[in-house]
């Protein structure tokens, strides 16, 4: 029996998020650009919103391009931005078959006005879809996101919007650019990296990490649903003890 075939249905995150981490290692090993592993990535984003819409996740975001990447080489940063704009427009056709609807969060505004009209574009015809809700994560960062969140409340208090004492968690999480979307459960890395990189640091308080050795351009359907085993064998408390989840049951 396969692991896709084990998971139990009922008990899979509603939200996994992913850092694609490993395009440039898997490309060096290759001794091909690093272009060259962002291209292969692309059949990984592709396989695993696959596995994604097939096994019954509701939400999957992909941290696509950080605030931070913008230091990288120029030619990479160009060469990425190129095929922002290729896979979103060549990838439209499959999202509506899949019926997944694409959306984003970070501040596209700085991204090159092709990449921001495609991805407007797309986000617009997928906008009924109801399978899978794809989140690209572009040009964000978790400190971006926190610091744009407190401005606008501190902005919103001076207006007589909101008062001080109504500040608590709720009321932030409706000022961060996933205010419509549940917090994730899952949170996959892969290349054998270890860190958060700036990715949703609010929104996975609680949720689970999942560092898998795979580098991203290599990262299929098996090792999606080995993340989701695992995830499946854990025992989540939430500040709790295991006494206490026994007699709750």
């Amino acid at each position: 029996m396969s692991i896709a075939e084990q998971l139990n249905k009922e008990k899979l995150p509603k939200h996994v998020a992913v850092i694609m981490d490993g395009n440039g290692r898997w490309a060096r090993k290759r001794g091909s650009a690093r272009i060259f592993g962002h291209k292969n990535g692309v059949k990984a984003v592709r396989e695993i919103t696959t596995a994604a819409a097939e096994i019954g996740i509701n939400y999957l975001t992909l941290y696509a391009f950080s605030t931070e990447n913008w230091s990288r080489p120029q030619n990479e940063i160009n060469a990425l931005m190129s095929l922002l704009v290729s896979t979103i427009a060549s990838e439209t056709k499959t999202l509506m078959k899949n019926d997944v609807k694409l959306s984003f969060i970070g501040c596209i505004e700085n991204l090159p006005l092709k990449v921001q009209e495609e991805l407007i574009a797309c986000t617009k015809q997928t906008s009924q879809n109801k399978r899978l809700n794809l989140i690209l994560a572009l040009n964000y960062s978790s400190r971006w996101e926190i610091t744009k969140a407190i401005k606008t409340i501190a902005q919103d208090i001076c207006d007589n919007k909101i008062d001080t004492a109504d500040i608590n968690d709720q009321l932030i999480c409706k000022y961060l650019e996933t205010k419509n979307i549940p917090d994730p459960e899952l949170l996959i890395r892969t290349s054998g990296e270890k860190r958060l990189s700036n990715f949703l640091l609010w929104q996975i308080a609680y949720a689970e990490l999942y560092f898998s050795e795979v580098l991203w351009p290599d990262f299929r359907k098996e090792n999606f649903y080995e993340a989701l085993w695992d995830f499946q064998n854990r025992e989540r408390r939430f500040g709790k003890t295991s006494d206490q989840l026994i007699l709750n049951k």
